[in-house]
């Protein structure tokens, strides 16, 4: 049991270590402001896949249709993965000139089975694309009516490559909820600040953008099309590795997507399992060492949380890592949390350790050994 504390220690140490690191990421980067700017001029293609999304996509439609770029200049490609209920007709009768529908059954059989249906809806659909910039995000979000506006300045004004940006949960009406939007924030912080840090790559698929030049300069999805998830984050590696100095992290208020947090344990699970995945397909090896890092100092805590049920001796070391380990992770939300305007939610932090730990655990072996039901779909 002392050999096992002293390497507990360890990891806390490593731990606190690459908290207080994000926490200088996230302090130095700076806030992207619009003023000043000169309108945009660069066409847009905001592409989103969908899979039985009827009951989001009104809002999503009404949050897309209120955007102030110039329509014109901003093409919609709603691309209908399969849907049994009638997301096509939503997105078909829609009245906005600049919003169109495409359905994957017309360049795919309905047998026909691949491990990633969204690489290919969006790959498709970039074939289709008139815009020079790509933006993705999906079908259960909605933005602010400058979201695209602020988006195209700060890549007018910067000219990266890629771009990821905020992301945040909403209608948090209950507990789970709460612990969920806590636990996204976090990752939210983590992006940023390893973007400023330049200390790997981290984004998330449901907002994002990038050139369409540029994807095609890495071969899209060529190499990474066999693995379930990963059209961001992969894709976003590509990206960095021809062109390091151009993958940039946009903080912004207006350029926040709100998504909505799961409604079930089960799909919960299902969601953090396909995220974790793609742990060992990343050959950015910096975030990998990182996610092993935090697995292993999680998975040393819970197991230290049960044996002190049979040894209670060592109840002090598990409340003085828990503690650190706490401290350390509110020191680096409070920021985060005031620029998602989300100071409510920390009082929930403490109680949701309980939730958090073991999560990470099962999360993290399942993806890595297990498979998950995603949109109906079983993927290994």
């Amino acid at each position: 049991m002392q050999f096992f504390v002293i390497i507990l220690i360890v990891l806390s140490l490593g731990y606190g270590v690459l908290m207080l690191w994000y926490s200088l990421g996230w302090k130095r980067l700076k806030k992207f402001s619009t003023v000043g700017q000169t309108a945009g001029h660069t066409a847009v293609t905001v592409i989103i896949p969908a899979r039985n999304e009827a009951a989001n996509l009104p809002a999503l439609l009404e949050a897309l249709r209120r955007q102030t770029y110039p329509a014109a200049l901003l093409e919609v490609i709603i691309i209908d993965d399969f849907s049994t209920d009638n997301t096509a007709d939503i997105i078909r009768n829609f009245p906005a000139e600049n919003i169109h529908l495409l359905e994957l059954r017309q360049y795919l059989d309905e047998e026909q089975r691949l491990n990633s249906y969204k690489k290919k809806a969006i790959e498709i659909a970039i074939s289709k694309a008139s815009g020079d910039l790509i933006v993705t995000t999906d079908a259960d979000c909605v933005m602010g009516p400058r979201w695209i506006d602020t988006m195209v300045q700060f890549y007018e004004h910067h000219l990266p490559k890629f771009i990821a940006a905020p992301v945040s949960f909403y209608k948090e009406h209950n507990f789970f909820k709460r612990l969920q939007s806590l636990d996204f924030m976090t990752m939210q912080g983590i992006t940023g600040a390893a973007a400023q840090l330049a200390s790997g790559t981290m984004c998330n698929g449901a907002n994002l953008a990038y050139e369409k030049k540029a994807f095609h300069e890495v071969g899209g999805f060529a190499g990474i099309d066999n693995i379930a998830s990963g059209d961001d984050m992969l894709l976003m590696y590509k990206i960095y590795s021809a062109y390091p100095d151009s993958v940039k992290y946009l903080k912004s208020e207006d350029a926040i997507v709100r998504t909505l947090a799961v409604d079930t344990l089960k799909d919960f699970m299902n969601q953090r399992i396909r995220w974790s995945s793609k742990a060992d397909k990343y050959e950015d090896k910096r975030l990998t060492w990182v996610l092993l890092l935090v697995y292993l100092f999680n998975l040393g805590l819970l197991i230290m949380g049960v044996m002190v049920l049979f040894f209670p001796v060592w109840w002090p070391w598990f409340l003085i890592v828990l503690l650190f380990k706490i401290t350390l992770e509110l020191y680096f939300l409070l920021p985060v949390a005031k620029f998602f305007n989300k100071t409510e939610l920390l009082l929930w932090f403490i109680p949701g350790q309980v939730f958090h730990i073991p999560y990470i655990v099962v999360a993290g072996w399942l993806g890595k050994f297990g498979s998950y039901q995603w949109k109906g779909r079983t993927v290994n």
